[in-house]
Parts: structure tokens; C-alpha cells; sequence
């Protein structure tokens, strides 16, 4: 629970200046990557760790979207960042590891750039897999650091279950994209 608050206050005092400090370095390191992710989205889509709402923009208009993320001050932007593009989203604190809604509630679950930044990836992977509907599709864009023991996120979701769609790696390895599906 201590690791949980300070990850909270440290998201907390990232929001106001997030936005900023990551285009430039989003356009070096993942490029359309949010685009890819978002664009495969479909009916009811879960966005874990949505952070300050940078994907917002990016998801179709017939996607109903939920978002959740730790940190208050990230929600509070992305609320804002909704209204100023007229997307209605609901918006939730909460964490990975614990999602606050039913099993197969989600048509999709989408993570960019969130899983390496909780503190139990296994059971945040494991979580989506539960909110997802049988024949859900999982959508991941994360670091593909080898160093990380716990495996990497695309890994750690096959070994769960999920069936690869699509996979791909970008920038000599170090980020990684995932469409995969629950099995039905």
C-alpha cells in the first residue's frame, strides 16, 4: 500500500507538466503507436492507466469508453482534455491490479505505455484478462525492456491465455505492440 501512495503522488506531480515533456519524446520513441493501438478498438474499450487522455482523440466515435487511472491529477486532466474535445468518457480512479468491475464487462482492454509502471505487471495483465469478454481483444503498447524480471508485458499477456493478433516491435526492440484476443 505505501509503494501504491507513492506511485500516486509521483503520477500526481508528473500530470501537470506530462503532456509536454512527452510529445517530443513519444514522436522519437513510438511514433503512430497510439494511433495503431486505438484505431483497433471496438465497442465497450477499457483504457488502463489513461493517464492525462492522450488517446482520446485518437479512438473512433462509436467507442464506448472507460477509462481509469491512479493518479487524481492525471483524471483531472484527462476530464478536461474530454470536454475540450466533446468525448464523453467515464472516468475512474483505480488501480491494475484491482479493476472495480465485473468479470467480461470489456469488448476491449487498451494500455499504452502503463503496464512497466505498475508494480505487479502479472496481476494487472491477469485483471484485463478478467474484464475482457470471451473473444475480447487485449491492446498493449509498452517498453520491451529484457531486463524487467518479470518478463515483458506482451509475454507476461501470452503466457496468460491471450492469443497474438498482431505484434510488432519498434525501435531496435525497446517498445512493443499488442493486439491480442481472450480466448472464447
Amino acid at each position: 500500500m505505501v509503494k501504491r501512495e507513492n506511485a500516486r503522488r509521483a503520477w500526481d506531480r508528473r500530470a501537470a507538466s506530462y503532456d509536454r515533456a512527452g510529445d517530443r519524446m513519444e514522436r522519437l520513441t513510438i511514433g503512430d503507436s497510439r494511433e495503431w493501438i486505438c484505431a483497433r478498438a471496438r465497442g465497450r474499450t477499457l483504457e488502463v492507466a489513461v493517464g492525462t487522455g492522450r488517446n482520446l482523440s485518437r479512438y473512433d466515435d462509436d467507442v464506448e469508453l472507460v477509462g481509469i487511472d491512479l493518479s487524481p491529477n492525471m483524471l483531472t486532466a484527462a476530464r478536461h482534455r474530454a470536454a475540450v474535445l466533446g468525448r464523453r468518457v467515464e472516468l475512474r480512479e483505480g488501480v491494475a491490479e484491482r479493476l472495480p468491475f465485473p468479470d467480461a464487462t470489456f469488448d476491449t482492454v487498451v494500455c499504452t505505455l502503463g503496464v512497466c509502471a505498475v508494480a505487479d505487471r502479472h496481476a494487472a495483465l491477469a485483471e484485463m484478462r478478467r474484464v475482457l469478454r470471451p473473444g475480447g481483444r487485449l491492446l498493449l503498447l509498452d517498453h520491451a525492456e529484457r531486463r524487467w524480471l518479470s518478463g515483458r508485458p506482451a509475454d507476461l499477456a501470452l503466457r496468460l491465455g491471450f492469443v497474438a493478433e498482431a505484434r510488432d516491435r519498434l525501435r531496435l526492440g525497446l517498445i512493443e505492440r499488442l493486439a491480442a484476443r481472450r480466448p472464447a
